[in-house]
Parts: C-alpha cells; structure tokens; sequence
C-alpha cells in the first residue's frame, strides 16, 4: 500500500508539475515538499537549510502576483546575483538549489546547467572594525554624504546602479522597489539609517526624489560613489580596495549570514530541549 501510495504522489507530481510554455509555479509550500524530499534522501540539515534560503530568495525575486520559473528565469536571475556583488561560488549554489527544485518537479528543461567558474582574484573583505573606521573618520572630517553612503551600502542589499532610487520618500516608507521590467525586489530599510537620511535629506533642502545628489542635482553615478568612498579610506587607514559599494555589500551579507545561522542553531537548540522534556514526561524508557 505505501509503495502505491507513493507511486500515486509521484504521478500526481509528474500530471501537474509537467512544465507548459508558461512555465511551471514556484510556490512555498512547493518548495517545504522538495526540502522533504532531500532529508527523505538524507541531505544534512544544513544544506536543506541553505536550500530553503535559495529557494526563498528566488521566490521573493520572481514578480508579484506571477511566481513562475519560465525559460529563462534562471539565467536572468543569476545575472541579478552577479549585479547584487554575490560571488560565481555563492550563486552557482544558489542556482544549485533550483535545479534540484525543477527536477523534483520533473522540469529539467528549464535548468540552467552551465555552471559559472570562480574567480581567480579573490574579493577583498571588509571587516566590520574597517567599517566602523570608515564611519568614525567620515565624522572627525564632516562628510556626512559619505558616512551615509557607508552606512547604506553596509547595512542593506542595495546594489549601487539602483542608489538613485533610494529617496526622500523611499526613506519615509523604509523600503523601496528595485529591478526592472517585471522583476521587482524590495530592499527594507533599517529604521536608525531612514532617520539619519532624512535628517540629512532636511539639511540639505532635498524635499523628494534621489537623496544622494551631485552639486547640479543628478544622480550620483557609481563611479562618483566609489571615489567618495575610497578617499575615505586613506583617512580611515582602509586598503582603497575595500572602499567599494560591493565590499560593503558583501559585508552586508556575511553579517547577516551569520546572524540567521545563529538563529538556525538557537531553534535547533530549542527543539532538542523541547524534545528532551518531551521524553522526560512520555519517553518509552520511563514507562
């Protein structure tokens, strides 16, 4: 019988998982029955922890109202990765992870198999005692625009090319919409960094639109960023290779990578406690 049952949940996959033009759904609850299907396999939890991470991170990539894997998905979303400062290893895991879903899902067409080769040149790491330097300096000299830059850059996933969308009122909603076409992603803002732009937005008159300006009133270019913060560096006493958006991006990353792992270890240390009382009160044993 369970051996029937299984075959039935296959087939019920394979009649509705079966890829259209269209593409197939990707779905949360989808995603829980493929990490179900890995441990089932006996995959380590961390890698189904750091599948449910990937998954996650493109289901939240995919357009509102529309979270569908189509041809081409994939590639465009790797493209997006690169852009955000992920490095080839981090996002070909990432890709990693939806091949594994579109092949549990029988949509092997949809795939993106060439994997992308690491770099040879290592990216330069800030340390988060570097970030503060770069911050205290930035005070002791009065550049408040590049402070803020730091700051934004260093704590949240905002690419460069899209500063021009962090504005007055994006900083009032504490969160704005980036990406083009029909894939938008939206990047929260932490309350302390809106209070601190807003501020600064007042000071200098800017009542709406890009907050980070040049003297004639456009955008900042990312060229224009990168100078500002690199000056920076040589007063923090910061290698200039670090003084980059994508370094505090990553940054970014890596701190928030290790607080989400720390709070994968505190619920795993609270299920085995709860497991623990559990079997005091109705373990076997103490029948």
């Amino acid at each position: 019988m369970q051996e029937l049952a299984r075959s039935e949940h296959t087939t019920k996959y394979q009649k509705r998982e079966s890829p259209e033009k269209s593409g197939v759904p990707l779905t949360l609850e989808r995603v829980e029955d493929y990490l179900a299907s890995l441990a089932a396999k006996g995959r380590v939890q961390s890698t189904i922890d750091g599948y449910r991470r990937s998954m996650r991170r493109l289901y939240h990539a995919l357009p509102e109202g529309d979270k569908t894997i189509r041809p081409g998905t994939l590639r465009h979303w790797r493209e997006q990765l690169l852009e955000r400062g992920y490095s080839p290893t981090a996002v070909n895991h990432f890709i990693a992870a939806a091949n594994g879903y579109l092949d549990y899902v029988h949509a092997r067409e949809l795939q993106l198999t060439d994997a992308l080769k690491a770099s040879r040149k290592p990216q330069p790491e800030l340390t988060r005692n570097e970030y503060l330097r770069l911050l205290s300096a930035a005070r002791a000299l009065g550049r408040e625009r590049v402070y803020l830059l730091v700051k934004v850059f260093g704590n949240t996933d905002l690419p460069v090319h899209e500063l021009e969308h962090l504005t007055v009122e994006a900083a009032q909603a504490g969160m704005l919409s980036i990406g083009s076409g029909g894939s938008r992603e939206i990047v929260r803002l932490p309350v302390s960094i809106c209070r601190e732009l807003l501020n600064y937005a007042k000071q200098e008159k800017i009542q709406g639109g890009p907050i980070f300006c040049t003297r004639d009133g456009m955008p900042m270019s990312r060229n224009n960023v990168t100078i500002s913060i690199r000056q920076l560096c040589v007063a923090a006493g910061v290698p200039e290779e670090k003084g980059s958006p994508r370094c505090l991006r990553k940054l970014y990353q890596s701190t928030r990578a290790g607080i989400e792992r720390s709070i994968s270890l505190l619920i795993d240390q609270a299920q085995e406690r709860l497991l623990e009382e559990e079997q005091l009160a109705v373990g076997w044993e103490n029948g």
